[in-house]
């Protein structure tokens, strides 16, 4: 028995039968199809293509109307004489957008196949906006972040703003006592600063921003309001839409940020805020680190100036010249130091001391300013060495330090063309005197460190300088200078004392600046501690006619 043949949908059971579907056709395509003839009319179409051009066509679908790009595709196609593949055209119809590719029929016509590529559109958009504003975020904390000087990092701030996110852009910093520092920046020009007087409550949501609350929705912002001083000069048109948002700092508010953008402008979108809060949270972080650092370096400096030695001078008839280098090239301070305290006219002894706390670094330097304060506070005793020491030494033992210091005193007097001085060391290597004919003689003076024991015990011997004679006052970092030829060998005080045989006659100045460089020279590159030198000269030339000076003999 032969076996039943069933004809299946799409098998030809009736070939010639035109009631019997041979399958599938493009009309029942699920996305829209357009057949279009050789002059670009509308020929048939199938129900979602209806359904998308009655939405282009606000309901209605005329049969020969399709959009603008897809009828200009259709008449580069049919001017090229069609080349299969054809590249496929796209455009948007409503508010979708479709990528048609076309396909050939019969009698020059020919089927365009409507994709709708709405969905992959939107997120490559999406995607490219992601990578620009992480690109954008990336360079503005690079450029941000690359200044610490508050006001430059401002005008930067400024320049992003406008160049990424707005028309115009001004940041306001929290105010200084009534006045305001404000940045503006249009978009392809310069930033300018000014420093302004205004109530921040006449701008919507300014004052929340100052203080550090979140920022107030563009929407909510009345444009037409903001006063006059919002709106740089330059701006192009009337302002259409605002943002206002806070510049996070470290714990308190930045500052804030506005952004106008002009009326011709579209307003600005919920990502455009979403983005701008990121990169204030980003000027705000440099902002604050600007300011942070501009804090503490008015601090440093404040501080630097009490613990720098001080610039010496001529005081009463008598040459003083001084030079510090501290241990480490990145320093200005160290535990090395110097004073010299005039007495209150020429017939008082001016005060010098030169000492060396243990140690080096910061750490030491805090001690020597403690020092240095406390020798100030025993001015009135200076004339008696012994009792200034003994002070010094309880007010050490007492503190938390555990380090100790040594000390050269020198009590300086003019009298008549000659220089009289009382020199005490306590544990301190002894002055050197530098005399005219090129002797170089050791004071006989010694004692006991300060601060490490119970008791300081001193010897203090008077010196005479004649015209041209130096006293030198110097410290164990130019002696334990070590370096020479194979980098290991101490300068030492030999040759310390032949350098001030050479400089036997020359000025205090040239005496300290000579010993700092062949102490320095001796370095080479090598490590070293800290050095310092203070030269106490009688000056060659004889005081001026009815200056003030100290009764005495010229001998």
């Amino acid at each position: 028995m032969p076996a039943l043949v069933i004809p299946s949908p799409g098998s030809p059971a009736r070939p010639r039968d035109p009631e019997v579907r041979t399958g599938p056709t493009w009309k029942d395509a699920p996305y829209p199809v357009v057949v279009l003839d050789a002059k670009g009319t509308v020929v048939d179409l199938n129900p979602p293509a209806r359904l998308v051009l009655a939405d282009h066509h606000d309901g209605a679908a005329p049969r020969g109307a399709v959009p603008a790009w897809l009828a200009e595709a259709h008449r580069r196609l049919a001017d090229e004489a069609y080349v299969t593949p054809a590249p496929p055209a796209a455009g948007e119809i409503g508010d979708r957008f479709f990528e048609a590719h076309p396909g050939p029929l019969s009698d020059g016509q020919v089927v365009w196949w409507l994709v709708d590529g709405t969905g992959s559109r939107r997120a490559e958009t999406s995607l490219r906006s992601a990578r620009e504003q992480a690109e954008i975020r990336a360079m503005v904390s690079s450029t941000l972040l690359a200044s610490l000087n508050v006001p430059r990092c401002a005008e930067v701030a400024a320049q992003l703003a406008a160049e990424h996110l707005a028309d115009a852009a001004l940041l306001v910093l929290p105010p200084a006592g009534r006045r305001h520092s404000v940045t503006h920046a249009l978009r392809g020009r310069p930033a300018e600063h000014t420093s302004r007087q205004f109530d921040a409550r006449d701008v919507p949501g300014l004052a929340e921003a100052l203080q550090g609350f979140p920022p107030v929705p563009a929407r909510w912002i009345d444009p037409g309001a903001l006063p006059e001083w919002v709106v740089p000069e330059g701006f192009a048109g009337p302002v259409g839409s605002v943002i206002v948002t806070p510049l996070p700092g470290h714990g308190v508010s930045a500052g804030a940020l506005i952004l106008l953008r002009a009326g011709t402008e579209r307003a600005f979108t919920p990502d455009e805020e979403a983005f701008a809060r990121l990169f204030a949270a980003r000027a705000g972080t440099a902002l604050s680190a600007a300011r942070l650092y501009s804090e503490q370096s008015a601090i440093t400096t404040t501080l630097m100036r009490e613990l720098l030695p001080p610039v010496l001078e001529n005081l009463h008839g008598v040459d003083y010249a001084g030079r510090y280098r501290a241990a480490s090239d990145h320093e200005r301070i160290g535990g090395d130091f110097y004073d010299v305290h005039p007495g209150a006219d020429a017939s008082q002894e001016t005060f010098v001391v030169l000492g060396d706390v243990a140690g080096k670094g910061l750490d030491a330097a805090v001690l020597t300013g403690k020092i240095r304060n406390t020798l100030h506070a025993l001015l009135p005793l200076a004339s008696d060495h012994q009792q200034v020491l003994t002070l010094l030494n309880g007010a050490l033992l007492t503190s938390h330090h555990t380090r100790f210091a040594t000390m050269a005193l020198a009590s300086v007097r003019r009298e008549g063309r000659r220089v009289r001085l009382r020199l005490t060391s306590a544990g301190h290597m002894p002055p050197l005197i530098v005399r005219a004919d090129g002797r170089v003689e050791e004071a006989a003076t010694h004692g006991t460190l300060v601060g490490a024991l119970p008791s300081v015990t001193v010897r203090t011997v008077e010196e005479v300088l004649a015209p041209g004679e130096t006293c030198l006052l110097y410290t164990d970092g130019i002696t334990e200078a070590r370096g020479g030829p194979l980098g290991d060998e101490l300068f030492g005080e030999r040759r310390l004392r032949q350098a001030l045989v050479e400089c036997a006659g020359m000025p205090g100045e040239a005496v300290v600046e000579r010993v700092q460089m062949l102490a320095a020279q001796w370095l080479g590159g090598g490590g070293h501690d800290d050095m310092a030198a203070l030269a106490i000269s009688a000056p060659r030339t004889a005081p001026p006619a009815g200056a003030d000076e100290a009764p005495g003999r010229d001998t």
